[in-house]
């Protein structure tokens, strides 16, 4: 197995259309509860070993998926409400230094999860088929993306991250 990809690398099918939509919207409706599940009472020792050699600790995966999570809602509502934004990139890696990632605990950040996808899927599940043809460019790659295609890339990332808890908290 592929320790830095363990679901696999992100692959969005062209064929995809709005009936593949529910899924992606239901496995970003589910991971606060998968997440909580997974983590429940594990130890710090857990929660500061890496799912890999050189890779995030399992509490900077966690803090990742609400800084991840954050910006994705945005980018989400910024496509709803304006044509085709160019959304801002930030450093992943800079960003899992910060002094959040070790002051909040993994309870309060999956409190922040919870309450995020809680607001991302009430958006999610009132949008048309036309809204997920909207789009916002990414810079890095000079990418257009569709909402469609973000719902399913951000679908992708809530299991990739899970995977990667579950290689530290299954052993």
């Amino acid at each position: 197995m592929n320790k830095r990809y363990p679901v696999g690398k992100f692959h969005f099918d062209d064929s995809s259309t709005f009936d593949d939509v529910s899924q992606w919207i239901n496995t970003i409706k589910n991971l606060p509860a998968k997440l909580a599940a997974e983590l429940d009472g594990v130890s710090d020792e857990i929660l500061d070993t890496p799912y890999r050699e050189d890779g995030w600790t399992v509490r900077q995966v966690v803090h990742h998926i609400c800084d991840s999570h954050m910006n994705a809602l945005i980018r989400v509502r910024l496509a709803l409400t304006e044509d085709n934004p160019t959304i801002k990139p930030y450093d992943e890696a800079a960003w899992a230094e910060m002094a959040d990632y070790s002051a909040v605990s993994v309870t309060d950040a999956l409190t922040f999860i919870r309450i995020l996808h809680a607001k991302w899927v009430a958006i999610l599940d009132s949008m048309t088929e036309e809204d997920f043809s909207k789009t916002f460019f990414h810079p890095e790659g000079n990418i257009n993306y569709s909402l469609i295609k973000a719902t399913a890339m951000y679908a992708w990332h809530s299991d990739h991250h899970l995977a990667h808890i579950q290689l530290v908290t299954q052993q």
